[in-house]
C-alpha cells in the first residue's frame, strides 16, 4: 500500500493485528529440519490445488523485516550518522544518505506489498540516547512512531533502561510521566508491540521484568520470537537504571525458553539479541560469508551464535551499530543467519523464512536475507510527516536556541575525535568553575552520540549550534563529577581503556587539553598504554600526587568497565553534561568568531 495514502495504511494495520497476533507460548527448532528434502520449485507459492480444492501447500515463506538501535532518530540523521557504505562491483566504495523515519516507513510498506505473511522484528535500543525530538519527551514520540511503522515485537537493549525499569514498563503500557506530566490532550498509550526481556529479571521475584518471548501467528503459520539484552547491560547504563535488576546470561536464557517454546508447539523461532559483532568490512553490502562461513564477523555475538540451541533459526541482533548478514554455525555445525542493520534506522533486514507446514519449522537451508539501504529517494510517509511537525512544534522553543558557532565540522570519530576533545575541555571548565584546583576531565566515546555539523539543519544557519544539536550530541543528562584520583589511579585508569572488559573492544576516553600520552596499538594488553608517556602539561604524572579529574556521573560510577573511577574521593557534583558544552560553546564562540574543530593530537597513536 503507497505511503502516500495514509488512511489505508492505518486500516491495513488494524486488520493486519486482528488478523495475526496470537499471544501463546510455543515451540522449538530441532536440527532434522535442517535436513528437510530440497524445496519444490514451488515452495514459494504457499499454496496449491488439490483434487479441485485450494489447500495450503507444504511450504510458506514469511517475510522477516528487521531493524535495531534506531535511538529515537525520527528525523534524518546529520553527517557520518545519516550515511551507509556501499561495495561497489569493481571494488570501490560509495556513501549513501540514508535514515529518517519518513523514509523507514516508506521502505517498510513497500517491502510488505503482497507479502501475505510478514512480520516485523527490532533488536533494541529502540529509544534512548535519542535527538531533542524524542528525548525531550522521555522518547513517547518514538514509540508513537514505531506504532505507526507496524513493529510486531522488539527486544529490550541496555538504553531501555537508561531511565529505569518503571519508565520502561511505562513506555511498553501508557500513561503520563509520573514528574513531566502529558505533553499533550490526549494520554500517552504506550507501545501496541510487545518489549520482550528474558534475560532480565527483578531481583526480588526472579522472574523477568516483561515478557520473554511472543508469538507470531497467522493461520496455521506460528513463528516464536525469544528477546534477551547483553548480559553486560549494568557496565554501560547508570546504577540507577538497573537498580533492582539482574541480568542472565544470554545463551542460557534463550535456550531455557526455546525448551519452553517447544513443549508449547511452537517449533519456528527467531532471537532477538541485543548484542552484536564486528564485520570485516564497513559496507553494508559486504559479503559476510565471502572467506567461509562466519570468519567475516567478530566479537561477542559469534560466541554466542557458536551456543544458541539448534532449535532457533535465526538471530536479530544488535548493540555494535555495524551492519551484516552472515551465517555462523550452530552447535550441530549447521549454518545459521545472523543479521545486524547498523542503527539510526539507515538500513532495514529483509530476510525470508521458509515454513514447513508438515513439520512446523523453518526449512533453514532456504532462508535468505539482505539488508537494505532506508534512502532518501522515496516519498515521505505523510502520517511521519505529521508525527514529526508535531513534536518539533512542542520541542522548538527550547531546541532552535543558538548555543554556540563553529567554523567546521567537528566530528565524533577516530581513537580520539575532535568532538570529544571538545567535550572534555568543555567538562574541564566546567570542573574549574566548580573548583580551581581541577586538573583535567576524561569523557567516555560511548557518551558522544552525533557530531557537530557546520551545514544548517532546519533553517539555523551554517555554522549555528543549535540546543538541540547539543542535546543530540549528549542526551543523557549525566552531571559533571569532580573526583580526587592519585596518579597510580589516573594510570590505571587508562590501562583499563584496553584491558578487563575493554580488553577486545577498547574504550579510549577522550581527554581534556593538556594531558598526552602514547597508546600503542602494536602491543597488547596494559602494556598498551605506555606509562612513562603519560604527561599533564608537560610534566610526568606523579603516582603519589593527587590529581582533581572532572567525568561525568556515568563514569564516576565506574560505568564503561572503568572501576577505578568508581573509587574517587571528595566528589562534588556541578551541572548536567549538556549545559557544560553550552557554557563552553557560547563563551568561547560567536556568529563573527567561531569556533575551531580541536586537532585531535593528544593521544598518540601507534597501529
Amino acid at each position: 500500500m503507497p505511503a502516500t495514502s495514509p488512511a489505508p495504511v492505518h486500516q491495513e494495520r488494524r486488520r493486519r493485528r486482528t488478523n495475526r497476533f496470537a499471544a501463546l507460548a510455543a515451540g522449538v527448532v530441532t536440527v532434522g529440519a535442517l535436513a528437510a528434502a530440497g524445496l519444490p520449485g514451488s515452495a514459494t507459492a504457499g499454496e496449491d490445488h488439490r483434487k479441485g480444492g485450494h489447500w495450503p501447500g507444504r511450504y510458506q515463506d514469511v517475510q522477516l523485516l528487521s531493524f535495531n538501535d534506531l535511538h529515537g532518530n525520527l528525523e534524518p540523521p546529520a553527517g557520518s550518522s545519516g550515511r551507509v557504505t556501499e561495495h561497489q562491483h569493481d571494488g570501490t566504495t560509495k556513501t549513501i544518505d540514508a535514515g529518517g523515519v519518513e523514509y523507514l516507513a516508506t521502505h517498510l510498506r513497500q517491502a510488505r506489498k503482497g507479502e501475505k505473511y510478514s512480520v516485523t522484528a527490532a533488536g533494541g535500543d529502540m529509544v534512548g540516547a535519542s535527538p531533542l525530538i524524542s528525548g525531550l519527551f522521555h522518547d513517547e514520540p518514538t514509540i508513537e512512531a514505531l506504532n505507526e511503522l507496524d513493529l510486531d515485537v522488539t527486544s529490550v537493549g541496555n538504553h531501555e533502561f537508561d531511565e529505569g525499569a518503571k519508565e520502561l514498563g511505562r513506555l511498553q503500557k501508557g500513561g503520563c510521566h509520573p514528574k513531566d506530566g502529558c505533553y499533550t490532550d490526549k494520554r500517552f498509550k504506550g507501545a501496541d508491540f510487545p518489549y520482550l526481556a528474558a534475560n532480565v529479571l527483578d531481583e526480588k521475584t526472579k522472574k523477568p521484568v516483561l515478557k520473554p518471548y511472543w508469538v507470531w501467528k497467522k493461520k496455521d503459520v506460528k513463528i516464536g520470537f525469544i528477546g534477551v539484552t547483553l548480559e553486560g547491560t549494568p557496565d554501560i547504563v547508570s546504577a540507577e537504571g538497573v537498580k533492582g535488576l539482574s541480568f542472565k546470561d544470554e545463551v542460557e536464557t534463550i535456550n531455557k525458553y526455546a525448551k519452553e517454546l517447544q513443549k508449547k508447539g511452537v517449533k519456528s523461532i527467531v532471537a532477538l539479541i541485543h548484542e552484536g559483532g564486528f564485520p570485516a568490512s564497513t559496507s553494508y553490502n559486504y559479503d559476510c560469508d565471502s572467506p567461509g562461513a562466519g570468519d567475516g564477523i567478530s566479537g561477542p555475538i559469534v560466541d554466542i551464535a557458536k551456543n544458541v540451541t539448534p532449535q532457533v533459526d535465526a538471530l536479530v541482533t544488535g548493540h555494535t551499530h555495524n551492519a551484516y548478514v552472515c551465517s555462523v554455525d550452530d552447535p550441530a555445525g549447521k549454518p545459521r543467519m545472523v543479521t545486524s542493520a547498523a542503527s539510526f534506522g539507515r538500513l532495514y533486514t529483509d530476510t525470508t523464512l521458509t515454513y514447513d507446514r508438515r513439520t512446523g519449522d523453518i526449512a533453514r537451508t532456504a532462508v535468505k536475507s539482505a539488508n537494505r539501504v532506508v534512502t532518501r529517494d522515496v516519498p515521505k510517509a505523510p502520517d511521519m510527516t505529521r508525527l514529526i511537525s508535531k513534536w518539533n512544534t512542542l520541542a522548538a522553543p527550547i531546541g532552535n536556541r543558538a548555543i554556540g558557532y563553529v567554523s567546521g565540522d567537528i566530528t565524533n570519530t577516530g581513537t580520539e575525535s575532535p568532538l570529544g576533545d571538545l567535550i572534555a575541555d568543555a567538562q574541564l571548565a566546567h570542573g574549574k568553575q566548580l573548583d580551581p584546583e581541577t586538573d583535567l576531565a576524561l569523557m567516555n566515546p560511548g557518551g558522544i552520540r552525533a557530531p557537530l555539523t557546520y551545514a544548517a539543519k532546519a533553517g539555523e544557519g551554517d555554522g549555528v549550534v543549535t540546543y538541540a544539536e547539543g542535546f543530540t550530541v549528549q542526551p543523557f543528562a549525566n552531571t559533571v563529577n569532580l573526583q580526587d584520583f592519585t596518579g597510580a589511579q589516573l594510570i590505571q585508569v587508562l590501562k583499563e581503556q584496553v584491558t578487563g572488559p575493554n580488553a577486545a573492544a577498547p574504550k579510549v576516553l577522550q581527554v581534556s587539553s593538556g594531558l598526552t600520552y602514547t597508546l600503542d596499538l602494536t602491543k597488547s594488553g596494559a602494556d598498551r598504554v605506555v606509562t612513562d608517556s603519560v604527561k599533564l602539561d608537560g610534566k610526568a604524572i606523579d603516582p603519589a600526587a593527587t590529581y582533581r579529574v572532572a567525568t561525568n556521573s556515568f563514569l564516576a560510577g565506574g560505568g564503561d568497565g572503568f572501576p577505578t573511577l568508581g573509587q574517587g574521593t571528595n566528589d562534588v557534583v556541578g551541572l548536567d553534561d549538556l549545559a557544560a558544552l553550552e557554557q563552553y560553546l557560547t563563551a568561547n564562540s560567536s556568529a563573527s568568531n567561531p569556533l575551531a574543530p580541536p586537532k585531535a593530537d593528544r593521544i598518540t597513536i601507534v597501529n
